[in-house]
């Protein structure tokens, strides 16, 4: 399979390439970094391949725009090497084939409305992104577009769609309509409304019922999630009786997991979608010790009133704040898990819990985005009492 945009698409960088090479390029590149930080290759265990290449994202954030400045719409990814260039990405491979269908009526909707795309730099124009996301194991969809506050015809964007159902493999839940004034190029609620069904999809992980609100992080590769949070619980300490912090918890999926076991388990996120998310969640699945703080790590630990036996740590993309490092290793606790998607990020925040006094035990890495460069990680760190004084 190979995909049309593969030349031009900014999303994927390994689209034509064979996957033992994709898998072995993304192996040295986490090589490269634990040599770069002096880590010992003999604590890393190596990279897990992909479940599957292809239709595993449960979520898109697509972009209106042009490909040549006043050029007929666009909608999908940005084009390679040219960030105010959008090339419409509607035969994408790693989403399911709804999504693509999706993609296309919107744009031809859009386009029949004559609708231009907001403009970065001059802030005018009315379309900013088109968010899909599913629910894969309950094949629920969620459709939301992203526009500034000016006319649009809401009625006939949600009769179009549902229009659509009768081609699609899933079901429509909800269709919303967000708006984002702001200058930030990003996906920003100021306000939003409901066009259609519900603001929300439920998904199923490991046995455990989620309701993930459209703002909500969740993981997108399910399948590798499942494999991914079975090796955290392989690696987490046993937590029988014992008070777990799980931080950046999102809606609360690895919190819910070990809290069968635990005493208390205290989950803090600084996004209030996924707090609220993660709160319905333990009441659904009639979980008790669970308790959610909103709010930054670095700002909200001395909120929690218990001190931690285990610590569980999955971050943003941008890794841990150096207060934050510096609070958790004040615990002294044995051992603390690091779940990563940022090679990168994560060996920095390495380096100061190193110093700190905390020793690398293990390091597993996990192709969970084939065709795209990231890959995720499980670090389990024990302490050492060993400060690297400076």
């Amino acid at each position: 399979m190979e995909c049309k945009s593969k030349e031009h698409c900014g999303g994927c960088i390994y689209q034509g390439v064979p996957y033992e090479e994709q898998l072995a390029a993304k192996d040295k590149s986490v090589r490269r970094l634990l040599d770069k930080h002096d880590i010992d290759e003999s604590v890393y265990l190596g990279m897990e391949p992909a479940l599957t290449c292809f239709g595993y994202r449960n979520k898109m954030e697509y972009t209106f725009g042009d490909l040549e400045k006043g050029g007929e719409l666009e909608l999908g990814m940005h084009y390679k090497g040219r960030f105010m260039s959008i090339i419409t990405t509607d035969e994408c491979q790693l989403v399911p084939a709804s999504f693509n269908k999706v993609l296309r009526s919107v744009l031809e909707f859009c386009r029949s409305k004559g609708y231009r795309p907001y403009h970065r730099k001059t802030h005018e124009g009315l379309l900013r992104n088109l968010v899909v996301r599913c629910g894969v194991r309950t094949n629920e969809l969620l459709i939301n577009i992203v526009t500034a506050s000016a006319e649009f015809d809401e009625d006939g964007f949600r009769d179009m769609l549902l229009d659509l159902q009768p081609e699609l493999d899933m079901e429509i839940v909800g269709i919303m309509r967000t708006f984002n004034d702001a200058l930030a190029d990003a996906v920003i609620d100021e306000s939003h409304k409901t066009l259609y069904g519900r603001e929300y999809y439920n998904e199923e992980i490991l046995g455990l019922k989620f309701k993930v609100n459209a703002f909500a992080f969740f993981q997108t590769n399910i399948d590798a999630v499942e494999r991914l949070y079975r090796d955290v619980l392989k690696v987490v300490p046993d937590v029988s009786g014992k008070t777990v912090y799980d931080l950046y918890c999102g809606t609360g999926t690895i919190s819910q997991l070990m809290a069968s076991e635990a005493k208390d388990v205290y989950g803090i996120d600084i996004v209030e979608d996924s707090i609220e998310a993660a709160r319905y969640n333990t009441a659904l699945n009639g979980i008790e010790n669970c308790h959610y703080i909103c709010g930054d790590v670095k700002e909200k630990l001395d909120e929690i009133p218990v001190k931690p036996d285990v610590i569980v740590v999955d971050p943003p993309r941008a890794g841990i704040h150096d207060k934050a490092v510096k609070m958790l290793c004040e615990y002294g606790i044995d051992e603390i898990v690091y779940v990563s998607c940022n090679p990168k990020t994560l060996c920095i925040n390495l380096d100061l819990f190193r110093e700190l006094g905390y020793e690398i035990v293990q390091i597993k890495a996990y192709d969970n985005f084939p065709m795209t460069k990231h890959a995720e990680c499980i670090v389990l760190m024990r302490r050492t009492n060993n400060v690297i004084q400076k």
